[in-house]
C-alpha cells in the first residue's frame, strides 16, 4: 500500500496484489452494482467503494499489476493543512 499526493490536491492511495489478477471479461463493469468476478460472491463492495469515494470527491479504478495480480487505486481530496 501506498499513499502519494498527486500534485492536484488531491492523495492517491494504491493498493497491489500479485494473485492471478482480474479476469479480462467483466472487467469494464467491474464497479456497477452486483457485478461479481467471485463464485459465491454478491457484487456490491467495489460499488459501495465507489460511492463512498464519489460523495468525498474521489474516485476508483483498477489497473494490472506489473509483477501479476491487481493495483486497485483510488483519490481523495487532500486536507487543506498538506496542500502545498
Amino acid at each position: 500500500m501506498a499513499a502519494v499526493p498527486t500534485g492536484r490536491e488531491e492523495v492517491e492511495v494504491s493498493v497491489a496484489d500479485t494473485s492471478p489478477g482480474l479476469p479480462r471479461e467483466g472487467t469494464d463493469h467491474l464497479f456497477e452494482p452486483f457485478v461479481t468476478t467471485k463464485p459465491g460472491g454478491m457484487g456490491v463492495g467495489l460499488s459501495i467503494c465507489c460511492t463512498i469515494l464519489a460523495a468525498h470527491g474521489g474516485r476508483l479504478w483498477a489497473e494490472p499489476n506489473p509483477g501479476g495480480g491487481t493495483v486497485f487505486r483510488f483519490t481523495l481530496p487532500a486536507p487543506s493543512d498538506v496542500v502545498a
